[in-house]
């Protein structure tokens, strides 16, 4: 067995109950794991951590396979990054690697392993979107069986990335449109929503003959994912991306959120992802929660610190505009922090129409959300959730699950060849999560030294 049968840590009363008891995360839930596992992970992260790796990662990847063949380098590959961050490459190997999770009283987030990097060239034409369509459809209905595993799934969840179903080129070109004082109402959500639900031609004055049509493609393709997900009770989580991108896909994403997050569908359906590190986020957090109350819509939202800080200062620099980032780690926690509170307030005052998911792998900001939680009467298993990267962070997501919370891994899927690449993108965007991995590793070789040792199994009070 690659994970052993679960224990419970500990037992906390309800929020609304009791006193405030606030976690643990010592590394004591290690002793679920295997020594196999926690080897692994140990040698993975640190691998992780080591700049040149994740730097040319793809070239050395390549190097690896002319060296040593493809059969030996895909082993290799299996046995170490893709076994800790990859839940496997068929239906049944991910069903299996979910199970697992589930007996831990951790959840699943599907991730399809697709996107389309900025102004690359040969990603192109309807008929590569139209194929990412069909695995992003396909990747729902894999999220649907999950809920067929016994285990807790009362919420099932799969990522979208909204640049695998449409051009970057449009999404800037929307931007720019967005971004102007009194941009035209042909762009409102609303307006998208009746284009996407109807399937009637849109025409966008800013836009010429071919981006419309495009447009049109893109509108379809999102409506039949969100028509699809929603037959199938999964909620769609999408992600966010770079700023030169992002107005045009909180556009789009608003646009869906018009259709499938309305009282009688149950929603949220669709959420949006914020990213902390962004000087504006609060602030258009909080514009966007009212403007969905307003409206009588559901709202979900899925809290990150971001991944994007360094190529975003770059590019700032490059163009001479302002810098969008936050100017410092502390100024990004803070933020973070503000984001939070006010989604959980948010969450208390509207309940079920209120989600969020606190996607972090920080102890204090998972800290501060327990307990704001508890102050505020918000239910261990109700509208918040947590979100970690499966294979990173398990200390603080097993005690969580542990504890009764919402815990979901993301979970990229696929073969070697589709992941691979993606895991050594995300890995380039997650530098300082990667480096800053260090606590947990210092957790892993701690239980691993008790093991070695002979120490017994560590019982909690």
């Amino acid at each position: 067995m690659m994970l052993r049968t679960c224990r419970v840590l500990y037992s906390q009363a309800s929020p609304s109950a009791g006193s405030w008891q606030p976690l643990n995360f010592d590394g004591g839930a290690f002793h679920l794991k295997g020594t196999g596992e926690l080897t692994r992970a140990l040698l993975v992260l640190r691998l992780c951590a080591w700049p040149p790796l994740v730097t040319h990662g793809l070239a050395l990847q390549a190097w690896s396979q002319r060296l040593l063949g493809s059969r030996i380098s895909g082993a290799l590959l299996r046995a170490s990054i893709y076994g800790q961050f990859v839940a496997g490459e068929t239906a049944e190997e991910v069903r299996g690697c979910v199970q697992q999770l589930q007996t831990l009283g951790l959840r699943p987030l599907l991730a399809v392993p697709i996107e389309e990097e900025p102004d690359s060239a040969a990603k192109t034409g309807e008929a590569w979107y139209e194929g990412n369509l069909s695995a992003m459809l396909r990747c729902v209905d894999l999220s649907r069986s999950l809920l067929e595993t016994p285990g807790p799934a009362r919420n099932n969840f799969m990522q979208l990335r909204v640049t695998a179903l449409t051009s970057t080129r449009l999404c800037k070109e929307l931007t720019s449109w967005v971004r102007r004082p009194g941009a035209s109402l042909e762009l409102s959500p609303e307006r998208l929503a009746e284009a996407m639900d109807s399937g009637r031609n849109l025409q966008v004055s800013c836009l010429n003959a071919e981006q419309n049509q495009h447009l049109q493609a893109t509108l379809s393709r999102l409506h039949r994912v969100a028509q699809h997900a929603r037959a199938q009770h999964v909620r769609l989580l999408v992600d966010a991306e770079y700023t030169s991108l992002n107005p045009a896909l909180s556009l789009l994403v608003a646009a869906l959120a018009t259709r499938w997050n309305s009282p009688r569908e149950g929603g949220p359906w669709v959420w949006n992802t914020y990213q902390a590190y962004l000087k504006d986020t609060h602030e258009r957090l909080g514009r966007d929660a009212e403007a969905a109350h307003r409206a009588g819509l559901a709202f979900g939202v899925k809290l990150v610190r971001g991944a994007y800080l360094d190529k975003e200062r770059a590019v700032a620099q490059l163009q001479g505009t302002e810098d969008p980032t936050q100017p410092d780690y502390e100024a990004t926690n803070w933020s973070y922090s503000r984001c939070l509170e006010l989604m959980l307030t948010q969450v208390s005052r509207h309940g079920p129409m209120c989600h969020l998911m606190v996607a972090s792998h920080n102890e204090e900001s998972v800290r501060q959300a327990t307990k704001r939680m508890w102050e505020l009467g918000i239910p261990l298993d109700g509208p918040v959730c947590f979100g970690q990267l499966l294979g990173m962070c398990d200390h603080v997501s097993l005690a969580l699950g542990q504890a009764g919370y919402a815990v979901y891994k993301s979970i990229p899927y696929g073969s070697l060849e589709e992941v691979i690449p993606y895991l050594i993108r995300r890995a380039q965007e997650n530098r300082s999560v990667l480096q800053g991995a260090r606590r947990e590793e210092a957790l892993l070789r701690q239980e691993l030294r008790r093991r070695l040792l002979g120490g017994g199994l560590r019982v909690r009070h």
